[in-house]
């Protein structure tokens, strides 16, 4: 079993009267990508700041890397990185700048920061300003300043949102290294094919309410209840045949007589899920 970086146990968050986040209860382990998602207000954020030392619980309780949320205080700095919404750089001051500045806080060798330009893909831009990079850049960059310091922990709060495809991409291959290196990652975001393809688990977050907990696979294959297969021939004919004798033995003459372009399983996407226990789509 891997070590507990992150325990969630019962908590629970109010504003005025109006519960955010309700009993509320997840584990993110060492080397994993915990994914909380649903929704704007959906409670995520607010997590984020419980877990972070930001925001005291009204309830229940959260430890990160063992220390209680309620007594996390700047040292845990040293141990985790943090990328939200409202991350920024210092625009006046050159990319390479920006992150020494950061390895002086934080006690880091300053040798580390031309690895780490290069590997984030902003080395030949490490003498300009950090105001003149495009949004992706900049987000490479903030990414890059939150694990110079190899943090045991990453939160991530919509890291991607707003971000072009292939800049999206190349941020979810970074994730898959640090995962495989050991970091934890506690990744909040609304696209759920993101989190299909990066998280180990996932909380389906609603009104501030876990309506589903489990592994990708495990949660759509929960509501797979009506089994149907996507086939397209070769003469281009697409049909959509639930699961049966009938549709075996015709599958069965297409393949023998090489007549299957592709076949596809038709299990539910989180994202459908999400709709069928909430009533809500995702924006």
């Amino acid at each position: 079993m891997n070590q507990e970086y992150i325990s969630i146990r019962h908590l629970s968050k109010k504003f005025d009267r109006s519960f955010v986040l309700k009993d509320v209860n997840a584990v993110l382990g060492k080397g994993e990508i915990l994914g909380f998602l649903g929704p704007s207000g959906a409670g995520k954020t607010t997590t984020i700041k419980i877990l972070t030392g930001q925001l005291r619980p009204t309830s229940g309780e959260a430890e990160v890397l063992g220390i209680p949320c309620d007594r996390i205080d700047e040292r845990i700095y040293e141990q985790i990185g943090i990328v939200t919404d409202t991350s920024g750089v210092y625009e006046r001051m050159t990319v390479y700048d920006n992150l020494k500045y950061f390895a002086r806080l934080l006690n880091v060798p300053l040798d580390r920061i031309d690895p780490m330009l290069k590997r984030i893909g902003l080395y030949e831009h490490r003498k300009k300003p950090a105001g003149k990079l495009s949004k992706g850049q900049t987000q490479r960059l903030i990414l890059a300043r939150a694990i110079l310091h190899r943090p045991k922990v990453l939160f991530l709060d919509e890291p991607t949102s707003g971000l072009d495809p292939s800049t999206a991409l190349e941020i979810h291959s970074l994730l898959l290294e640090l995962k495989k290196e050991g970091m934890a990652i506690f990744l909040t975001t609304h696209n759920m094919d993101e989190a299909t393809k990066l998280c180990d688990h996932v909380a389906l977050l609603n009104e501030g309410v876990i309506v589903e907990y489990g592994s990708p696979e495990e949660i759509c294959l929960k509501y797979n209840r009506i089994k149907r297969y996507r086939v397209q021939l070769t003469d281009g004919t697409k049909l959509t045949l639930s699961q049966d004798p009938d549709t075996a033995g015709r599958i069965m003459i297409w393949m023998k007589e090489n007549r299957i372009e592709t076949l596809h399983s038709c299990e539910p996407t989180l994202e459908t899920v999400f709709l069928e226990v909430t009533g809500r789509e995702l924006k």
